[in-house]
């Protein structure tokens, strides 16, 4: 089996960490691919500013989905992969005690509720810049974990035990610590990526699954490309046409016997019972039982 088939192995059976982590490694290297060799020839085209979330709110009137698709774009290798490797450690600890769907509802809510406080943070402030990146969902999901289990035993290589709510003390504090020193629009979307992640498990706590949003939507549209098996229409020209061969082949099948049974009455009742053939009183002896 070459790579190929390998990967698409791994993401058909993988989970869902698997599947975001092979989404985001697509969304990064296939625009890099195609539009790095359209650079080559010449045509240049600043694709990340169609998939990256501005901070002028206006922006969203012609391109809304980049509420979402922010976070699965990336600025580099570095980024990404930095990203991703934390996104494989947390999002396995979450799975832990939550279900697929819930990851997939928290990453998707997250990311839009932090691109919504970026945007909002960066009106007031009065700066005009663009994010990408899938920071604020990493950071959603390993608040989330802690807040269910914070006292979870980890096992980090050179440091040796820790509790799980010690990383993500040290990820808070570097977040606040460069607030307004160095990309304050990832910070702001950070913080609120670990505030929903908070909201989150205390909603789900009371009996509030707000991951239940995202697997509505996606139920929606799934059922809505389904394709119908099969259509009423013809089930009721079936039912209706059997029923109406069988009355007449049994109207058909009741006329000719009964005939039959006329002509043999009428030859006994002109040449005797004794003039009938075997045939005859075998048949008329069957039809008389």
């Amino acid at each position: 089996m070459n790579i190929i088939d390998d990967l698409k192995s791994q993401f058909k059976f993988g989970d869902i960490v698997t599947k975001l982590i092979f989404w985001n490694i697509a969304m990064f290297v296939i625009p890099f691919l195609v539009f790095g060799f359209l650079n080559l020839i010449g045509i240049r085209i600043d694709y990340i500013s169609y998939f990256s979330l501005s901070s002028n709110p206006a922006d969203l009137l012609w391109k809304p989905w980049s509420l979402l698709t922010y976070a699965f774009f990336h600025a580099d290798f570095f980024h990404i992969f930095f990203n991703l490797i934390v996104l494989n450690f947390v999002g396995r600890l979450f799975l832990t005690y939550f279900n697929q769907k819930q990851l997939v509802g928290l990453y998707v809510l997250s990311a839009m509720f932090a691109g919504i406080a970026y945007i909002t943070g960066f009106y007031f402030l009065g700066l005009n810049a663009p994010i990408i990146g899938a920071s604020a969902s990493v950071m959603a999901i390993l608040v989330a974990t802690t807040t269910y289990n914070p006292f979870m035993n980890l096992r980090l290589l050179l440091i040796g035990n820790v509790k799980l709510w010690h990383i993500t003390a040290v990820y808070l504090l570097i977040d606040l610590m460069q607030f307004r020193l160095d990309n304050t629009g990832g910070h702001i979307s950070h913080l609120a990526g670990a505030f929903f992640g908070f909201l989150f498990i205390r909603l789900l706590q009371k009996g509030t699954d707000l991951s239940e949003i995202v697997t509505g939507v996606i139920t929606f549209f799934a059922n809505l490309f389904k394709k119908s098996s099969s259509t009423p229409f013809k089930k009721v020209h079936k039912n209706y046409g059997k029923p109406a061969e069988k009355r007449v082949s049994k109207i058909i099948t009741k006329d000719k016997a009964q005939q039959q049974i006329d002509e043999i009455l009428d030859k006994i009742s002109q040449s005797g019972y004794d003039s009938l053939t075997k045939d005859e009183k075998e048949f008329l002896f069957k039809a008389g039982k």
